[in-house]
């Protein structure tokens, strides 16, 4: 889960939640700045990544002397252990190395939570086993990240970042665990994460846990990582691990991915299985994978997917899913691909920095053959933030699937969320210091009846589905939609909590449908991604085009681990300071360069 809105008595639980009331206050307070603003946003036509990001030129083969983690994909990992030239024990090391470097001392971005240890006698059978036999697949050997809110049968914890369930750890992994056993994936450890999934508090600061503290953004570390799975996106932004898995309720691969520059696939609920990860939401949940490049996330998925008697829902994926999802990489995928603009939804005219990030995107897509149907509106629009459809399905459903979730875990302090409401009590020194557990308080009161429950849920069908996505998608013949992830990180603030501008996430979880978010440009150094979202079971398509849209921008930028932004010295940004459109002149211009636009859909 991204965030929610704030609820202060209990008269208004019930009748006045309208649960992103504060992003449209926020958006209204602070869009004045996006004129000031400087954007630092890959050109088409000049991007290399190979020579900007990379230190070997194309075709050089991979020396463990000299090249940096950052710039290694999955494919130039195996690449290097099928020659020899790299064990997966020496890769563990590396990886150890830069955690201790990183993440420990140093910038000190506090990704991880917990180190699995035995992940290098794990590491030393796998390289055996490659000897003897060669390799199971892509993952082979390559150390992955959880979010720590997935089970583990092994030595580590697994706690939702929460005190209240340190103790013994999960007598079997989750099923998406196993998968990654299976396929020779060396679980190196978890990740930290906002605690609870961040549905424990009505606000919160994202990337804190009473287990593991503040997690911080490495391209400026004063700022925000965002959503709950912020440890597993700043893991693989900074080079801790290749590739690692989050989970989102709503927001919460999506924006950590935009947030730290990197690719997040939130699937389809019922792609990938839930079995055996701390609940938020049945309805909602999902467990999908981090890269820095879209083929590594592809690469990841592939790995995750498939039926699981463990989680029914898993049931609809049946002839749905592929387990390589890296055939759909085109880099041409853009060619012909008709591609919605929703502007009635508040994903575009809140921010003037991601909207001019997304003039420059659309541009782009055009120039590649892409169809950009604009506006491709929502016959729901804004609805979706008025009604309190989502929160009353989150708040019914997280008491009932957390207790089931408990009832599984054993040498443990709570058994109910009940029990973790007293603990929490008990240890208000530790747990509530900076947030309240008041969404908990709301689920463990009941606060909904079944029948508004029954009623939000077809409420939620219908403004996500019935007269969102799929409406617009079907009216239009679109591919995918495309609209910013999110605004610029903003600091970590533990007194006020997360503030959104632009959040793009809540009709694509509200729906269960899949979305893949792209690094597309920054802001002064902060990364901003854009995503693609689909209907059902469309992650083929939502990646061929990531991956085009990726190889067309190379928008990605590794990062410096800066204290904080640097406005105040020009020479630090790159390009001198100069005023950017607001995002009401970008839409004029959109509007008047329609005309001339054979591409253009209607």
């Amino acid at each position: 889960m991204a965030r929610k809105g704030s609820h202060n008595n209990e008269a208004d639980q019930s009748t006045a939640i309208k649960r992103r009331s504060f992003l449209k206050l926020g958006a209204a307070a602070g869009f004045g700045a996006a004129a000031t603003a400087t954007l630092n946003i890959a050109s088409p036509a000049t991007a290399d990544q190979g020579d900007r990001d990379r230190k070997r030129r194309p075709g050089e083969s991979y020396s463990p002397e000299t090249d940096d983690l950052m710039d290694l994909s999955i494919s130039d990992l195996q690449a290097a252990m099928s020659s020899g030239r790299l064990t997966s024990r020496q890769l563990v090391g590396r990886y150890l190395k830069r955690i201790n470097d990183i993440d420990v001392n140093g910038p000190k971005v506090n990704a991880m939570i917990e180190l699995n240890p035995d992940a290098f006698e794990i590491a030393r059978a796998l390289d055996e086993e490659r000897r003897r036999q060669g390799p199971r697949g892509p993952l082979h050997g390559i150390p992955v990240v959880l979010k720590d809110n997935i089970d583990t049968g092994d030595k580590m914890q697994t706690s939702a970042g929460s005190l209240a369930l340190v103790g013994a750890p999960a007598s079997q992994d989750a099923t998406v665990a196993a998968k990654l056993r299976a396929a020779g994936a060396v679980i190196l450890g978890k990740s930290n994460l906002s605690e609870w999934a961040n549905t424990r508090a009505n606000y919160s600061a994202s990337g804190w846990s009473g287990r593991g503290g503040q997690t911080l953004n490495p391209y400026h570390l004063d700022r925000s990582p965002l959503g709950s799975s912020s440890g597993s996106g700043v893991a693989v932004a900074a080079g801790l691990c290749s590739v690692s898995l989050g989970t989102e309720t709503d927001g919460s691969i999506i924006t950590p991915a935009s947030a730290n520059g990197i690719v997040g696939i939130k699937p389809t609920v019922g792609l990938t299985s839930r079995a055996g990860v701390i609940p938020v939401a049945h309805s909602q949940d999902t467990v999908g994978p981090f890269g820095r490049t879209v083929a590594d996330a592809a690469a990841v998925l592939g790995v995750l997917v498939g039926q699981d008697p463990r989680d029914p829902a898993t049931a609809n994926s049946a002839g749905r899913f592929y387990t390589d999802y890296t055939q759909f990489l085109n880099p041409d995928g853009l060619r012909g691909a008709r591609i919605g603009i929703p502007r009635n939804t508040g994903f575009y005219g809140t921010n003037g920095y991601a909207d001019a990030i997304g003039a420059q995107a659309i541009q782009a897509m055009i120039g590649a053959g892409a169809v950009i149907v604009d506006p491709a509106n929502f016959p729901s629009g804004l609805e979706y933030f008025t009604d309190n459809a989502e929160l009353v399905v989150l708040v019914y459903e997280f008491k009932r699937d957390l207790n089931a979730y408990l009832a599984t875990r054993t040498g443990v302090p709570v058994h109910s969320m009940a029990d973790v409401i007293a603990f929490n009590l008990a240890n208000a020194d530790r747990e509530l210091q900076f947030f309240d557990q008041g969404f908990m308080d709301l689920a463990q009161a009941d606060t909904f009846s079944d029948q508004e429950y029954l009623d939000a849920v077809a409420r939620s069908a219908r403004i996500s589905r019935q007269e969102g996505i799929d409406a617009v998608m079907a009216q239009y013949q679109l591919d995918a939609l495309f609209a910013p992830t999110l605004n610029p990180a903003h600091p970590i603030d533990l007194v006020l909590g997360d503030r959104f501008i632009t959040y793009s996430a809540s009709p694509s979880a509200m729906a269960g449908y899949p979305v893949v978010s792209v690094p597309a440009g920054d802001v002064f150094g902060l990364p901003v991604g854009y995503n693609f979202m689909g209907g059902a079971f469309s992650e083929p398509t939502l990646i061929k085009l990531a991956y085009a849209f990726e190889q067309l921008t190379h928008a990605r930028r590794n990062p410096q681990f800066l204290p904080t932004v640097p406005v105040a010295d020009p020479a630090l940004l790159g390009r001198p300071r100069r005023r950017h459109d607001s995002a009401s002149e970008v839409a004029q211009r959109i509007r008047n360069d329609r005309r001339d636009m054979r591409n253009i859909g209607h």
